[in-house]
């Protein structure tokens, strides 16, 4: 294991179609380039694609263990340099402290998540975890109406519930402007 003065938090955060998943497997396959031992995890809840493996939009994927909470990850650790957290926004709020005890452990976790839910809103644990974070990478996927960098994660249907798993069917990037004209301005839902 490393020692405790290379453990580290980065975070990876944009909307849907940003590339998260995509940069997270770059990172993890160097880690494997570098003979580093590697270990991925994603909240039992994301089985989309696979239950077995983390896959990006591109259908690149990399063998992982889906986990019903995030103190499972410390259960299961097996000492590994460096751990993936992939959909990191459905985590339960304790990844937080669980990314801190591995990063003070020594271990390189790198985290992929949503940083806004479909209404513009911070969300789950992502925000507390870009706070203690070493590094935070915001990726940008691209508007769908206009072609500029898009930060927002537009719901295509009218469903309210938080959770809502989907793909193109059900979300689209959209920039700033481009989701306040459909969506409207996002604290206007919680006001």
């Amino acid at each position: 294991m490393a020692s405790a003065a290379h453990g580290r938090i980065e975070v990876i955060c944009g909307s849907m179609f940003s590339g998260k998943t995509e940069e997270l497997i770059r990172r993890i396959r160097r880690a494997i380039i570098a003979r580093q031992s590697v270990e991925i995890y994603k909240p039992l809840l994301d089985h989309r694609y696979s239950a077995q493996d983390v896959v990006s939009h591109d259908d690149n994927r990399l063998a992982c263990t889906s986990v019903a909470s995030s103190a499972q990850i410390l259960l299961w650790h097996r000492g590994a340099q460096v751990v993936g957290l992939d959909e990191a926004q459905f985590f339960d709020p304790e990844v937080v402290d669980v990314c801190n005890r591995l990063a003070f452990q020594g271990v390189r976790v790198i985290v992929a998540g949503l940083d806004m839910d479909f209404m513009g809103r911070p969300f789950g644990p992502m925000p507390a975890l870009m706070a203690i974070a070493d590094d935070v990478l915001k990726v940008h996927a691209i508007c769908v109406d206009c072609g500029h960098e898009a930060n927002f994660s537009y719901r295509l249907t009218p469903d309210t519930e938080l959770v809502k798993l989907g793909e193109k069917n059900l979300y689209q990037p959209l920039c700033r402007s481009c989701f306040q004209k459909k969506f409207g301005r996002p604290s206007s839902r919680h006001e």
